[in-house]
């Protein structure tokens, strides 16, 4: 069985697992869509305003939610909508064509011909990232997939520290040299055990600093060009975690790290612990670069692929 085969069929056998982790945000916009129809029998103008709000407060984002509301705007002249509940269905529909229509933008996921398939993960501190890594690293190997952890950020001893809690956890190899040590050699490393061990899945830590874009984009292209020398097009995949719990700040981060590298791909985490789910509709959206993971709780096993169909179910109920 493939990886992502693998993968689909875990987000299928864990759908109550998505429904739970965005209970609260759901609850939150449900709510407030209540409020925004208090005394009106129709959609009107003062209504489709609410709704702006709601979603904008709702961290959908401006730029999404605008377009989101036009595209309502006109359903409502062309189809009549009258009531709350047909404004629900016709906002599910919209949000799910929105993100339906970013399917094109994504990149390939892990495939025969890269072998090992390397992933470097990038990200504030905080966020989840070393986690992620521990997530991803357990879910490859369930899929029968041989990983190695590469412990590039140095910066902080506690991240070197926590990933190695991390391989001995899952039981995969790690490569690492410590607190201090230059990243770049660290990903050499990684990576020629990697190919030593005809290992399938290389997933590498980096440095979770961005006060300095100068010095990280530095950084980060440094290490890609040692990667090159080992295997050819490393990093296949660069995946910038996120925290969904912070909302319009998760945009923001993605945006400044899109600015420093060449990010492909997306995680946001701590969805379950959160109102602001709807971050990841803007983020979607907005950036051109595929939410390709969400974590959905605190377990090993809390890790999902991210299925639009399944996301837009549980936030509006089947």
């Amino acid at each position: 069985m493939g990886v992502f085969s693998f993968f689909s069929k875990q987000n299928k056998q864990k759908k109550e697992d998505l429904n739970q982790s965005l209970r609260k945000t759901k609850k939150s916009l449900f709510s407030k869509i209540a409020r925004a129809f208090v005394g009106k029998s129709t959609v009107d103008d003062e209504v489709l305003d609410n709704l702006e709000e709601v979603l904008i407060s709702s961290d959908v984002g401006v730029d999404t939610t605008l377009k989101i509301i036009d595209r309502i705007e006109k359903r409502v002249t062309k189809e009549k909508i009258v009531g709350a509940e047909e404004l629900n269905n016709f906002l599910r529909s919209e949000i799910a064509e929105l993100l339906v229509e970013n399917e094109n933008k994504e990149n390939s996921f892990l495939s025969d011909s890269n072998s090992p398939y390397v992933i470097m993960v990038v990200g504030v501190n905080g966020v989840g990232k070393t986690t992620t890594i521990g997530k991803l690293a357990n879910l490859f190997k369930n899929a029968d997939k041989k990983v190695v952890l590469g412990a590039a950020d140095t910066f902080r001893a506690a991240a070197v520290d926590q990933l190695i809690i991390w391989s001995e956890r899952v039981g995969v190899p790690i490569v690492q040299q410590g607190m201090g040590a230059d990243p770049s050699s660290v990903a050499f490393d990684t990576l020629s055990s990697a190919k030593a061990q005809n290992a399938d899945v290389v997933l590498i830590d980096t440095a979770g600093r961005l006060h300095n874009k100068v010095n990280l984009m530095s950084e980060l292209t440094k290490i890609k060009r040692v990667m090159n020398k080992v295997i050819p097009d490393a990093p296949h995949e660069i995946l910038l975690v996120l925290d969904g719990s912070t909302g319009q700040n998760a945009f923001e981060q993605a945006k400044q790290f899109s600015q420093a590298t060449e990010i492909n791909a997306l995680a946001v985490t701590k969805l379950d612990g959160t109102a602001k789910g709807g971050v990841v509709i803007g983020i979607s959206d907005q950036m051109q670069i595929p939410v390709k993971y969400i974590g959905v709780g605190e377990g090993i096993d809390d890790i999902q692929l991210f299925d639009k169909v399944n996301f837009v179910d549980s936030l509006f109920g089947e």
